[in-house]
Formats: structure tokens, C-alpha cells, sequence
């Protein structure tokens, strides 16, 4: 059984409402009724402040405290679906294993779990295999570490010195993921995410990144998750043929490419590039504008082998509209400085990107929940949210730009933007109307004009898009009595 044909909330818990999921849960039921059929909790496990907002757990099977409880997650679970992220690919220094291992070294039963340079060049590494490497960060994934007994090693860590690899192949490493399986199925999880999944296997020879052994982990992960009910999603920032290619293997695969199309249709007023994705995107996408990493804009581009949808100049002009939309907060946010794991993420809110034009926002949105997939909307983007410098400025970490923590209050005022509930009267649409069960179509009679829409019987649902004039609207028929009649229209309260 797959996930409901719904739109979904991306949201971490202690960053919205009171910040437990016994308050989200009241958010879903109360002001959010009917908007999201599902939700996608990033990282609640212990601790959700380590080296990395979560994404480093110490106890992956353990929740935050200040969250709640494996029961709280249970009953968010019970009436709608849930998806939690599975960090395959590193575990915090700090965890007991590797604490263990530090202690012990070789005699410690978690050796073979985590992953060392030697372990992957055992007769050392030369400068192509260096070279050839791909990695997210602008030097060479390796942690000089000194352990408990004075011995030296050098640990493979792709994300943070503090995110020890794991070898996902080692019997040790299997029983930690499938511990983590049981934990999140026992709790009704209906769906994981495979965290970083395309740098986890390492091989010497290979850019260690998307290399076949990596569909085959991939295989394997989504096999076990099967078994247990789960529906699995797996996130790959690369390049678009990998996308596709992945989606044959998984459930679900996100669709990265989206936002910077998106970005660039409603910077050109162009739909060229965008008509031309749709027609050979995945269908089993999630589709995303934007996420707690920021907007991955490299994913239209090319990689070392193959070129993009968008050519390197386009991806630049993209880049640069976001800054000077943005007042240049994007600028100071992103790139190789500023704490960021991964250079090529711009760090900006979607509203942001658009220099908070309600409209061009709308209109994007309306585009997400047409595509094909599952919709899925950043808690910040849901508000329309702007960027928040003082939190970038007191942390220094150029992604919590576009992490904002809201208090009760704030949300209250939130809800009550026109453009806020313009964005929650379409998701209600998206989750509603029949149409959307059947089957899809797109046409373009001009490169500035789209016409996205979907049949079921005799229902339909279409979204009409002039770029020239910068206007949207949406008109369909078979939910009730009449003929096609406008249901919403991206000015509605602009």
C-alpha cells in the first residue's frame, strides 16, 4: 500500500508551534485541517541539536525528549502518513558505537562498522583516486582522529568531522539500519527517506557517489523497508538522468529539478525548459520547491559526463536573480562559507528567491501540485516565510536562514495572510478533488502560456498559466453540480 495521493508537510517539530509533536499534531487537526494528508518529520531523534540540526542522531532508535515520545509518534501516525528519515550513511561521533570502537579499537565489536581511509584504500589512494572523488564539501572527505589509546586513523566523514561514515556492507552496519527499520515500523511509520543515500557506499576507483553498488544498496534498503509496509524515499541531489534512473528501483524519488525550472520559467517568463521536464520527469516523484538544505539549483545542470537542462550560464543567471531578489541575504548565505555543508545549495526561502512577490509564488506552488507526485511543502514556504537573518547571524550557519523558529503567535498572524491562505486553499483542492487521481496533461500554446490538467471521469481540474501577464488560475468541474467554474486564481487575495 502506497502513501494517500496527498500533499505533505516537511516540518521539524521543535521549530513550529510549541515544538513537541503533541502540539504539531493539534496544528494538523486544528488550523491545518484538510491541507496535508501526510507529514514528513525531519530528524526528532536524540539529540535535534547536535553537529548538524538532527542529522547527526546519537541514538537513532531514541527520540528527543523535549519531543516527545515513540506513543506520540504513534498517534500522529494513526490518522494521517508519517515519513522519517533513515541517516544511512553516518552516525554521530558521540553515539555509543563509535564511543566503543574509540575505546577498544579493533576489539570492539562495532569496528568494522564505520568507515576509515584505509578501509577503502588499503594500499593508499592516489592522486586520481582523490581527484575523482565527489564530495559535497570543497575538500577531501577525511577526519584526522587520535583515539582513546593514542592511536592515530583517518576517518571517512563526508559531512562534518562530527558524522563518522558508516560501511554500510559490514554485518554490524546492516543490524544498526535494520534496528532502525523495526524502531520507525513499531511506531506506524508509513514511509522513510533514505538520508544522503548516494554517498554511501565507497569504493576505490569510483567518485564514490551514485556508483552501481549504490543502486544496489538502494535495492536492498527499499526491499527491507517493504517487507516491514514501508514506502521508500530516496534523496539524490545529481544530475536529472540519475534521478530518473533511480526512480525505477524506489517508491518514491524527489524531484529536485522542479525548483530551479520553476526559478527559471518565472524569471524568463519561459516555459520551454519546464514543458520539456515534465514531459520526461518520473512520475513516483515527491515534488519539493523548497527544504531544509535550501534550493539545489546545480540539479538542472551538468555533470563531468552529461549536460543539463539548463546550461551552466542559466544556472548563473539563476543564482544571481535569487541574490538581488533577495537583497543579497542569499549571497552572505550561501557558498563555501558560512558553515555550509553543501557549496552548491543556494540558502533562501522560495518566497525569498521571488523577492516576495505573492503572485510568481502562487503561481509556483500551483505548478507543484499539478506536476505529477506527491507535493510536498517546507513549513516556512507553507507560511510564505521570509528569510531569517538574525537567526543566520547568531549561528553563523548559512541553512538556518531558512530554519525559522515560529512561536504560537506568530503562526496565528501567519494564518491570516491573503497569500497564506490563497497557498491553503489550493493544497485543500490538491487533497479534494477527484481529478487528481486520474490522468495528466500538458500543453503549451506559447512558450510564455501552460495549460497543466487532469481527467478522471468526469471530473477535471486545470491550471492555466500566462507567464507574459504574470497570471494564474484554475478552473474544473465534477466535484459538484455545473460546468467548469474558476476555483482559484493565483491574485485571489494577492
Amino acid at each position: 500500500m502506497r502513501m494517500n495521493n496527498q500533499a505533505q508537510l516537511i516540518t521539524y517539530v521543535d521549530r513550529i508551534s510549541a515544538g513537541t509533536f503533541r502540539h504539531l499534531h493539534g496544528l494538523l487537526d486544528g488550523p491545518l485541517s484538510g491541507v496535508f494528508g501526510g507529514i514528513h518529520v525531519l530528524p526528532f531523534f536524540h539529540p535535534i541539536d547536535g553537529a548538524d540540526a538532527g542529522f547527526d542522531p546519537i541514538d537513532h532508535t531514541q527520540i528527543d525528549a523535549r519531543l516527545g515520545t515513540w506513543d506520540d509518534v504513534a498517534a500522529l501516525a494513526a490518522g494521517r502518513d508519517v515519513m522519517a528519515d533513515v541517516i544511512v550513511n553516518h552516525i554521530s561521533r558521540r553515539s555509543p558505537q563509535f564511543a566503543d570502537y574509540d575505546e577498544r579499537g579493533n576489539a570492539s565489536p562495532w569496528a568494522g562498522m564505520f568507515l576509515t581511509y584505509s578501509h577503502v584504500f588499503p594500499q593508499g589512494a592516489s592522486e586520481a583516486d582523490l581527484l575523482a572523488l565527489h564530495t559535497p564539501r570543497p575538500r577531501l572527505p577525511f577526519t584526522p582522529h587520535r583515539n582513546a589509546r593514542g592511536g592515530e586513523v583517518l576517518l571517512w566523514t563526508t559531512f562534518t568531522g562530527q558524522q563518522i561514515d558508516i560501511d554500510v556492507d559490514h554485518a554490524e552496519g546492516r543490524r544498526y539500519l535494520d534496528a532502525i527499520l523495526a524502531r520507525l515500523h513499531a511506531a506506524g511509520v508509513r514511509a522513510i527517506r533514505l538520508d544522503a543515500v548516494g554517498f554511501v557506499v565507497k569504493k576505490a576507483g569510483t567518485s564514490c557517489f551514485m556508483i552501481p553498488e549504490t543502486f544496489t544498496f538502494i535495492a536492498d534498503m527499499t526491499s527491507r523497508a517493504r517487507a516491514l509496509g514501508m514506502d521508500v524515499l530516496v534523496e539524490v541531489h545529481g544530475h536529472y538522468q540519475d534521478q530518473i534512473a533511480v526512480a525505477r528501483h524506489v517508491d518514491w524519488v524527489y524531484d529536485f529539478v522542479l525548483p530551479p525550472l520553476v526559478l527559471h520559467t518565472l524569471y524568463t517568463r519561459d516555459a520551454t525548459r519546464l514543458m520539456h521536464w515534465i514531459d520526461i520527469r518520473p512520475r513516483n516523484a515527491v515534488t519539493v520547491l523548497d527544504t531544509h538544505d535550501g534550493i539545489g539549483v546545480q540539479d538542472a545542470g551538468a555533470d563531468r559526463r552529461r549536460p543539463g537542462l539548463l546550461t551552466a550560464a542559466e544556472i548563473a543567471s539563476i543564482v544571481e536573480t535569487i541574490h538581488r531578489r533577495s537583497m543579497g541575504q542569499s549571497r552572505d548565505a550561501s557558498g563555501n562559507s558560512a558553515s555550509n555543508l553543501d557549496a552548491d545549495q543556494i540558502n533562501c526561502t522560495f518566497y525569498d528567491a521571488l523577492g516576495g512577490n505573492d503572485v510568481e509564488y502562487l503561481i509556483a506552488r500551483a505548478i507543484q501540485c499539478f506536476v505529477p507526485g506527491l507535493p510536498q511543502v517546507y513549513y516556512v514556504g507553507l507560511f510564505a516565510g521570509r528569510n531569517d537573518i538574525e537567526l543566520f547571524r547568531r549561528t553563523g550557519v548559512g541553512r538556518d536562514i531558512n530554519r525559522h523558529y515560529y512561536s504560537r503567535d506568530e503562526l496565528q498572524r501567519e494564518f491570516e495572510r491573503p497569500v497564506v491562505q490563497a497557498l491553503l486553499a489550493l493544497l485543500r483542492l490538491r487533497n479534494q478533488h477527484p481529478a487528481f487521481s486520474g490522468t495528466f496533461r500538458a500543453a503549451a500554446s506559447a512558450a510564455d502560456a501552460l495549460v497543466l490538467e487532469w481527467t478522471n471521469g468526469e471530473a477535471t481540474m486545470r491550471l492555466d498559466v500566462d507567464l507574459a501577464h504574470m497570471r494564474a488560475s484554475i478552473s474544473g468541474s465534477g466535484a459538484g453540480p455545473g460546468q467548469d467554474t474558476p476555483v482559484w486564481n493565483a491574485a485571489l487575495e494577492a
